[in-house]
């Protein structure tokens, strides 16, 4: 053992033969340092894995979401007046719902569609009038054999194609409108910021969204009256214009007046309808044309 003091080696004992420095603290203090040096350190516990950061928060948007929808249907004026700029995603969300329910709505109720116009115009009096018992009887037949049967496989109706074009197209009708009303409403001397006014406007879209939505149930459930809560669906877009501007107190009296205001919004929202209606209309060209070329079609008849 080598003395800490002067370095000479001893061969044992407890003192120094060379400075007589005492040897068996040294021993004490090598062995402490030797021991604590190779003590086995504790294993960390491993925390366990935190959810996604992710999904956690489409957990809590949704939440949220469904939360505010349920409170805009029981009192739709009161969320509305209190939809700040916080309820903006909220809004947005219900807006993208109106415009995607639309569409899907008709892909999945246009064969009850088309019935339910044919059956219209065999009613109609300079139709009817000609017809027989015989004719209605086998028409009916025929209705019910192409109500029976999956189109969608013998016309490849795309799915995709068709909500996903249409759904924005409608979607940026929407957005038109909403920017029309916002301009009107600042003509009328509203002091709001687009946030706000935005998730105010998309409140009041509730009842509107949740009528299609009814009717996209009752398309999946292939119940004609479906097309009912489409049209009153879209209608109601006529009622969300005047209520949000309605909603907003004006910063002065020099404004444009609110019923001006509202029927300048209203001929935007005539012209953006008569576009997506246009939009359609070549949807359903589509289809009949496919329809007429379909060799399987014709062999059901």
């Amino acid at each position: 053992m080598n003395c800490s003091n002067c370095g000479h080696f001893n061969d044992g004992g407890k003192f120094c033969v060379k400075c007589g420095h005492k040897l068996q603290e040294e021993a004490a203090a090598s062995q402490t340092a030797a021991a604590s040096e190779y003590q086995p350190q504790p294993q960390t516990a491993y925390a366990p894995q935190q959810p996604n950061q992710r999904v956690r928060q489409a957990k809590k948007v949704s939440k949220s979401f469904f939360s505010y929808f349920a409170e805009g249907i029981k009192n739709p004026t009161a969320t509305a007046q209190a939809a700040g700029e916080s309820q903006f995603v909220n809004a947005l969300i219900t807006v993208i719902l109106y415009a995607l329910s639309i569409p899907i709505m008709l892909y999945v109720g246009w064969k009850l569609l088309l019935i339910q116009f044919v059956r219209s115009m065999f009613k109609l009096p300079i139709i009817s009038e000609e017809l027989v018992p015989s004719d209605m009887e086998g028409f009916n037949t025929g209705a019910d054999l192409i109500k029976a049967t999956d189109l969608n496989s013998i016309i490849h109706f795309n799915f995709t194609d068709f909500v996903f074009k249409q759904g924005v197209f409608i979607f940026i009708g929407l957005a038109v409108i909403i920017g029309a009303t916002y301009v009107a409403a600042k003509f009328g001397k509203v002091d709001v910021s687009f946030k706000e006014f935005f998730s105010r406007f998309g409140t009041f879209m509730i009842i509107p969204t949740a009528l299609l939505l009814i009717g996209l149930v009752l398309a999946f459930l292939h119940v004609e009256y479906f097309s009912y809560f489409m049209n009153f669906g879209l209608l109601s877009i006529f009622l969300v214009v005047p209520f949000t501007i309605a909603s907003f107190k004006q910063s002065g009296t020099s404004g444009l007046d609110r019923i001006y205001s509202t029927l300048i919004v209203y001929v935007v929202i005539t012209i953006v309808l008569t576009f997506i209606a246009n939009g359609l209309g070549e949807e359903a060209k589509t289809i009949i044309t496919r329809m007429g070329n379909s060799s399987e079609l014709n062999d059901l008849f």
